[in-house]
């Protein structure tokens, strides 16, 4: 399972795999509990696929920065926990990712991020990779 069916729920604590569509929304079931809930079409919702983050020089979708992640951590959880201290956060996503734009990412997006890569390694969905052919010329063109 990618990126593509994992959501977050604003209101609603961790994230959420896409089950199915409703008239009135969609059916999600909990990867921290399990448990399904039902989002109407008026809640705000995020696909992971589709969030990017900030740097100096373009906004790096956020599939790239798990990678980079998973890099560090050789696959595994991170080393910090996302209830660390601003300061400590901040330091190991500056090692993650040197050029985030410190002044459109804020504490409480790296607390998201670390957080929600913990979630899925814990889930065991650890494929951040970019299957799309728009994504595959992208990466062929950044290595020439």
């Amino acid at each position: 399972m990618g990126l593509e069916k994992i959501l977050s729920v604003a209101g609603k604590p961790g994230l959420y795999k896409l089950i199915t569509q409703t008239r009135t929304g969609f059916v999600a079931e909990s990867l921290l509990d399990g448990k399904k809930i039902s989002v109407g079409l008026r809640s705000n919702v995020s696909v992971l696929s589709e969030i990017a983050i900030y740097t100096l020089e373009e906004e790096l979708p956020l599939r790239q920065v798990f990678l980079k992640i998973q890099k560090k951590e050789n696959g595994g959880k991170t080393s910090v926990n996302h209830k660390d201290e601003k300061i400590k956060l901040e330091e190991y996503f500056f090692e993650v990712l040197p050029n985030y734009d410190e002044d459109r990412v804020y504490a409480s997006d790296i607390k998201k991020i670390i957080q929600w890569y913990n979630i899925l390694v814990d889930k065991e969905i650890t494929d951040f990779s970019d299957i799309s052919p728009e994504a595959t010329e992208a990466e062929a063109s950044e290595e020439e």
